[in-house]
């Protein structure tokens, strides 16, 4: 079997590495990498999540000049996503992330922050019910960027009225999101209801249960459907403690990622190539459509924006899979990763 690269919207790091570090060089970012690549992804958006401005920008400095500088990340990453501040702060919604230094949207935040960048701000996950997230929506649409709904409470009404401002997606559906919730009026009813947004889901089995997650991709349908890991640094790893964001987190034997000794979830040790075999394994979609949700549909929704950036979209390059849907060879450009060597070389000949 064969697909498309596959392509991560949402990865706050890998294989040991944390990309949301002011301390982030580009070897430990190179490293990162090419363990993803050897996953089959072939274009990623490094993640920041929510900090203090001050800290994003950092951040956002030291992750852009890992990325300039490293052999892969020019090759595989076209612009970044932005994963707060403008979220929800209330229990439950805010998750993982620093409630103390959520802001209402601000748009020139944005463009400050991207400012002297080499790479663009793709894609901006908000809660549509904080002030002026309409216009927010609105100004970053018309900047040629990718809206997302996440971390968020927003009722049906609002939903409706971010869509019809520009809002497109939403990011990891059924977390951000308290345990307890209204029975049939709630925002995940509610968004999963919106044609107009596309819906990515950690499909890792602790982010959300099997029967949820089979059920919320037969409402979205396969075509609005997409995968994403959330990974942080302890992606790719073995069960134990490791850095994010300023925090320790904790990769447990179960899979899990979450504060020691907490309950909340902090982003996931999951990999792409295993999102693609579990979805199929558990009988959610075919693996046609596992790799669409995994590489054709959030390609589809990000090249609009790169068009809009001029950015040139990466080569999509090519897996092979084998029968029980696991990465044989992965190519894109000149880099190859065969599971025979275990190694991303650069190919002596291209083009094939």
């Amino acid at each position: 079997m064969q697909s498309h690269g596959l392509v991560d919207l949402q990865v706050n790091g890998f294989a040991g590495v944390d990309f949301n570090t002011a301390s982030l060089q580009a070897d430990a970012f190179d490293k990162a990498v090419a363990a993803m690549f050897a996953t089959g992804v072939t274009t990623f958006l490094p993640t920041i999540i929510t900090a203090s401005t001050d800290d994003l920008s950092s951040r956002f400095a030291a992750l852009d000049r890992a990325v300039a500088q490293s052999r892969l990340g020019r090759l595989m990453v076209p612009g970044y996503h932005l994963e707060g501040p403008f979220l929800n702060p209330a229990d439950g919604y805010a998750g993982c992330h620093p409630p103390a230094v959520m802001i209402a949207p601000d748009s020139d935040l944005v463009f400050r922050l991207e400012a002297g960048l080499s790479r663009p701000i793709l894609l901006i996950t908000i809660a549509p019910e904080l002030p002026g997230s309409e216009d927010f929506i609105r100004t970053m649409s018309a900047a040629g960027k990718i809206v997302a709904i996440g971390h968020s409470a927003a009722d049906a009404q609002t939903i409706e009225r971010a869509v019809q401002a520009g809002a497109r997606m939403s990011t990891h559906l059924g977390n951000g999101i308290p345990q307890i919730l209204p029975k049939l009026d709630n925002t995940i009813f509610a968004q999963l209801a919106h044609d107009g947004l596309h819906a990515s889901f950690i499909g890792d089995g602790i982010h959300l249960p099997q029967p949820a997650l089979r059920a919320m991709v037969r409402a979205k349908g396969i075509a609005r459907s997409i995968l994403v890991t959330d990974a942080v640094s302890a992606a790719a790893t073995a069960p134990g403690t490791y850095a994010f964001a300023g925090m320790v987190i904790e990769h447990g034997t179960d899979g899990s990622v979450r504060k020691p000794g907490g309950r909340t979830l902090a982003g996931s040790a999951l990999t792409m190539d295993r999102a693609v075999r579990k979805i199929v394994e558990w009988r959610i979609a075919s693996a046609s459509e596992a790799f669409a949700m995994a590489s054709d549909n959030p390609f589809d929704l990000l090249a609009p924006a790169l068009q809009a950036h001029g950015v040139m979209a990466p080569d999509r390059g090519r897996v092979r899979w084998s029968e029980d849907v696991r990465v044989l060879e992965v190519r894109s450009g000149s880099e190859v990763y065969s599971s025979n060597d275990k190694r991303v070389t650069i190919a002596e000949r291209t083009g094939h």
